[in-house]
């Protein structure tokens, strides 16, 4: 068993988000009964058609909380849509379980393992961190249970700390780093990098400087910030005197640098900003960056697809005429993933029978077809080149279409070789 990680930090991009304990977000399910009541129900259960479990595991509270409504909206609509409001696949229940990280890696493994022993749950899926995820990993592989990863980022999930019960949903940073290299890097040019100091600055800023690098742009500055600051003068002024042409930013939490890249009029000395454009909540801080030309996960406008427009409509009557943001379409993505795969297994939710079934996989999501990789279960997937627009009516930047990149343009290398 892999070891588990243990990290530091707090928030990641720009959002904001919640701090419950887990044993109260529970959907569906008896968190009173004992290891062996479970056990012997799980084995009624499967004789009769029974029911399948799945455990969510996600920041409904903290510093992510915005990142983990995301995903909870977007995997009840994804189950939703893939059983056609059933809730059952081949003749089963499901069930879903909900457990409150806290965006802190020890509570997620706490838990995980009540999800795991407890509650008993056949898969588990999450979490909105890269640390709480990393740590819950070994779990997974530990009790045999598919665990899909939704959203977290890190590099090393489906790389350095991978195992054969994790596939993932939720792009990885490397696939995020070569579509905004994409944007901005070719021969000769300048790049200055800012990122929070932890797992998912760390991989963003490693996978786009070799992505970079390789269109011939010269990286001259890493600098990293204390995910949990809020004054980022000296960071900023350190890029400034770098001189770069561009300033590559990657970042994920409510406690943003855009207002002091603005203040410090980083684009007035002549350097450009490229990002990754964010959630809703972190766009309305962005409207210094009108013009901006990076990349997009998501944004509701961007795919055109059935499974995008139901997503939208239904997302929309469901939540006051509120559209789907950053993350809602991954865990629709992760929901319908699941339902694939119990469809070709006929229902069983063993680990050992579901991942043959579920490498090279594909399905339909609201970014089009992904695929998961056969040789480390990340999902190639659709990403968007994208430039910030004023939309009238919209009272923030609106990023807009400027192509989309295949996922066979974004694809990774592979990591956990």
């Amino acid at each position: 068993m892999k070891k588990m990680w243990s990290l530091l930090f707090l928030c990641l991009f720009m959002l904001v988000l919640v701090a419950c304990s887990g044993d109260e977000g529970t959907t569906n399910s008896d968190s009173t009964s004992n290891g062996s009541d479970v056990a012997s129900e799980e084995g009624q259960n499967a004789a009769e058609g029974g029911t399948v479990k799945i455990g969510v595991l996600a920041s409904l509270t903290g510093a992510l909380e915005s990142y983990g409504k995301q995903t909870q909206r977007g995997f009840e609509l994804g189950l939703d849509y893939a059983t056609n409001g059933t809730l059952e696949v081949e003749g089963k229940k499901i069930e879903v379980v909900w457990e409150d990280t806290e965006t802190k890696p020890e509570v997620a493994v706490q838990k995980a393992t009540k999800l795991l022993e407890d509650d008993g749950v056949d898969f588990l899926v999450g979490s909105s961190s890269s640390g709480d995820t990393l740590a819950v990993l070994p779990l997974a592989e530990e009790y045999e249970k598919i665990m899909v990863v939704e959203p977290a980022v890190a590099d090393s999930i489906t790389g350095s700390e991978f195992n054969p019960y994790i596939f993932r949903t939720g792009r990885n940073s490397s696939q995020d780093a070569y579509a905004a290299a994409a944007a901005i890097a070719g021969e000769g040019v300048k790049i200055a990098t800012f990122a929070p100091d932890y797992s998912f600055g760390w991989d963003g800023v490693k996978a786009f400087k070799t992505a970079a690098e390789k269109l011939g742009a010269e990286v001259v500055l890493e600098e990293y910030a204390d995910p949990a600051a809020t004054d980022f003068t000296s960071n900023i002024q350190k890029i400034i005197d770098a001189k770069p042409d561009y300033l590559f930013v990657v970042w994920a939490g409510a406690n943003s640098p855009w207002q002091q890249i603005s203040d410090m009029k980083v684009q007035e000395k002549g350097i450009k900003i490229s990002t990754g454009a964010p959630d809703i909540i972190a766009l309305q801080l962005m409207g210094p960056l009108v013009g901006m030309e990076g990349f997009s996960v998501y944004y509701h406008t961007l795919p055109n697809n059935e499974v995008n427009t139901w997503l939208v409509e239904e997302h929309k009557k469901r939540y006051n005429n509120e559209v789907p943001d950053l993350f809602t379409p991954g865990g629709f993505s992760a929901a319908v993933a699941i339902v694939e795969a119990l469809k070709q297994s006929g229902g069983d939710a063993d680990g050992n029978t579901l991942i043959p079934l579920m490498e090279g996989m594909s399905f339909e999501t609201p970014k089009g077809t992904m695929t998961f990789r056969e040789e480390d279960h990340q999902a190639l997937q659709t990403m968007y080149s994208i430039r910030l627009e004023t939309v009238e009516g919209v009272d923030y930047p609106v990023p807009v279409l400027i192509r989309e990149l295949s996922p066979e343009e974004t694809e990774p290398p592979i990591m956990n070789e």
